[in-house]
């Protein structure tokens, strides 16, 4: 079972997912352009941005997270997107290894671990002061369906200023993180019961074959699957 609320944290989701059942497979997180901050039972990590689907390995378990809006978490955990980049990782590789101990034994003793992972990231938040303007306004320009291109040209930045801090700030160049929305908006829409013609068009698609393409490329499997067919 899978729930989530928003963040006190600007942007962010806090999110919970239990077991699928007795012995069964977590399913393939797929990408989104966030990082999030992550609770397995037992230790803190950090999962970096995907451009494929990422298939948990063991058994299903029990976690706790904190999605963060896109492009902002590098600044609070102190490492640039790129660095992570299709991984997880624990959270002592990238912090110091007694305050990650602290951290996770009070996250053990939390009545309500995602509640304690959004603490963490609210300190780390108010540590860090706001994120620069510029990643929202890509974001929300490249979400749109605006061009790479005219959204580096709104923004006042080179074609490789804006590949350079898009490394930093997503893990990959604003074409992937394009795609990458563009695929969010088009599951988003299929969801809801739009034609896949139609949601290939509104989603910034040529056609439908199109989609179909993208998201085999993206996800590993055919939209139909992918949804089970609605």
């Amino acid at each position: 079972m899978y729930a989530e609320r928003t963040s006190r944290l600007v942007g962010a989701v806090v999110w919970r997912k239990g077991p699928v059942g007795e012995g069964g497979a977590a399913g393939a997180v797929l990408p989104d352009g966030c990082m999030d901050l992550l609770w397995d039972g037992e230790r803190l990590l950090v999962a970096g941005p995907d451009t494929g689907p990422y298939l948990p390995e063991g058994l299903a378990r029990c976690w706790a997270g904190v999605r963060f809006r896109p492009g902002t978490a590098p600044a609070l955990l102190g490492v640039p997107a790129h660095e992570l980049l299709d991984r997880r990782v624990e959270l002592a590789d990238l912090w110091p290894a007694a305050r990650v101990r602290e951290l996770c034994d009070r996250t053990a003793a939390a009545d309500d671990p995602a509640r304690a992972l959004e603490e963490i990231a609210l300190d780390r938040a108010l540590a860090a002061g706001p994120p620069d303007p510029w990643l929202h306004r890509l974001v929300r320009r490249l979400d749109q369906g605006a061009p790479v291109a005219q959204a580096a040209a709104e923004l006042g930045l080179g074609a490789r200023t804006l590949h350079r801090r898009s490394l930093g700030a997503f893990g990959y160049g604003p074409k992937t993180l394009a795609r990458i929305l563009r695929l969010r908006r088009a599951l988003a829409l299929a969801r809801a019961g739009v034609p896949y013609a139609e949601t290939a068009i509104r989603a910034g698609y040529a056609d439908q074959p199109h989609l179909a393409r993208e998201v085999r490329r993206l996800t590993g499997v055919p939209l139909g699957e992918l949804l089970g067919d609605r």
